[in-house]
């Protein structure tokens, strides 16, 4: 893998991720209590052995930056290892990056400089755990110009994301944009399709031949159907060549509990784009409960990120008596440090210092840093965006005509409160 330079797009504005990204890049929206999108993409990187990394932010990126300053700040020049970040410079024209393929062409000084054999471009702000190194192993296995990972979905979704068409060999034959129908399955699999996960293998001298001869700024909409013909282009189907081996705690026949080491987990098919609020909402809970559907609990590929210095999470009070109830405690739920909870949590994802406070009961939300959830609130299906401070009674899920006077109601009917709405 030294001889792989990676490039992590970070630029976008994240307009279905609004309000979350009002006031920060898309990769640094938090997630999981105490990540930020980034950190498994970055994450992925290093337990893949990938330790020379390109950042391109562009979008309100000045949390992105104090995030990687802050906590990656792991790699060794000594060893030849980088992450930079490398925003925008007008090399080549008056113009901030325009898409995946412009952002690549704008700074192909870099590839010059470092001359890398391979360019791995990925996206940051995917959740998902990649070997990338079997990624590359199969490129070169293949002996392909360009290799493409591409996720295995169920034909009736079709319409809805790009479709590769592949031969026996995963060849790719050509690509058909959301079609409404005669979408080109999988050989062997008539129920499935092959869709695009925004994560690209090139060699570095056919991407270089790429840029030169072309003007598109998108290479998965605009330049890569053009070179089917002229170069080898595989897919890479993620779903049954991901492998990621860890840890996981199974249940026994006697109910005891038990880490076991699987080849292949559970979560190595996983892998999310959380381009809107909805996918953002499922996402974090699909943490939660007692087998998550993507564990951050594994002991062999850890996802890194920046740990703040605060205290270890607190529960108090315990009078469980229907008449005197003052309990608090969380259940199927994960708590950052920091955080102080006297009511009741289920079912939720809390960011470093919430405060719940008594009497209150929080379910099936993600609540971001520093928010403070008053006495006697009620709060069910929610995003808190940080620094809110609920006063007492406060109502948020139960009401969706009342909530939709104020915030925002996604499809699903998950209200988001924009940052610092509440001030207490």
């Amino acid at each position: 893998m030294k001889d792989t330079l990676a490039f992590i797009m970070a630029g976008g504005r994240g307009e279905r991720l609004m309000p979350l990204t009002l006031d920060r890049a898309k990769p640094a929206v938090p997630f999981g209590g105490i990540y930020r999108l980034i950190d498994f993409t970055l994450s992925n990187c290093v337990n893949s052995q990938i330790y020379k990394i390109i950042v391109l932010p562009q979008y309100k990126s000045q949390s992105l930056n104090e995030h990687l300053d802050a906590g990656w700040d792991i790699f060794s020049h000594k060893m030849g290892h980088f992450l930079k970040v490398v925003p925008p410079q007008q090399r080549t024209g008056l113009d901030w990056y325009r898409g995946t393929a412009d952002s690549i062409r704008q700074n192909l000084y870099l590839l010059e400089r470092y001359q890398p054999k391979n360019i791995l471009i990925l996206s940051g702000d995917h959740i998902y755990k990649m070997d990338y190194s079997l990624f590359l192993q199969s490129h070169e296995d293949k002996e392909a110009h360009i290799s493409i990972s591409l996720l295995e979905v169920d034909k009736a979704l079709a319409r809805h994301v790009g479709v590769a068409a592949v031969d026996s060999d995963f060849r790719i034959q050509g690509f058909q944009e959301k079609p409404e129908k005669g979408a080109k399955t999988m050989p062997g699999k008539p129920d499935h399709i092959l869709a695009s996960m925004g994560i690209y293998l090139f060699r570095t001298e056919a991407l270089m031949e790429i840029l030169a001869s072309t003007k598109e700024d998108d290479f998965g909409k605009d330049i890569i159907p053009r070179f089917l013909d002229r170069y080898r282009i595989y897919a890479y189907p993620y779903n049954s060549r991901n492998r990621i081996s860890d840890y996981v705690t199974v249940t026994l026949e006697n109910g005891e509990r038990r880490l076991q080491l699987e080849s292949q987990t559970r979560d190595s098919s996983y892998w999310r784009d959380v381009g809107n609020l909805d996918a953002y909402w499922n996402a974090n809970m699909d943490l939660t409960g007692v087998d998550p559907y993507f564990n951050l609990y594994g002991q062999q590929w850890p996802i890194h990120t920046y740990q703040q210095a605060v205290p270890p999470a607190k529960f108090i009070f315990s009078n469980e008596k229907p008449d005197h109830l003052r309990v608090g405690k969380a259940l199927d739920s994960l708590v950052a440090p920091g955080c102080i909870v006297s009511g009741i949590v289920r079912s939720s994802v809390l960011s470093y210092n919430v405060v719940v406070r008594s009497w209150s009961n929080v379910e099936e939300s993600v609540i971001l840093d520093e928010a403070v959830i008053g006495r006697h609130c009620k709060v069910k299906k929610a995003i808190i965006d940080k620094n809110n401070i609920l006063p007492p009674h406060t109502e948020i899920g139960y009401n969706p005509r009342e909530d939709s006077r104020h915030f925002t109601i996604t499809p699903r009917g998950i209200v988001v409160v924009p940052k610092g709405y509440f001030r207490g």
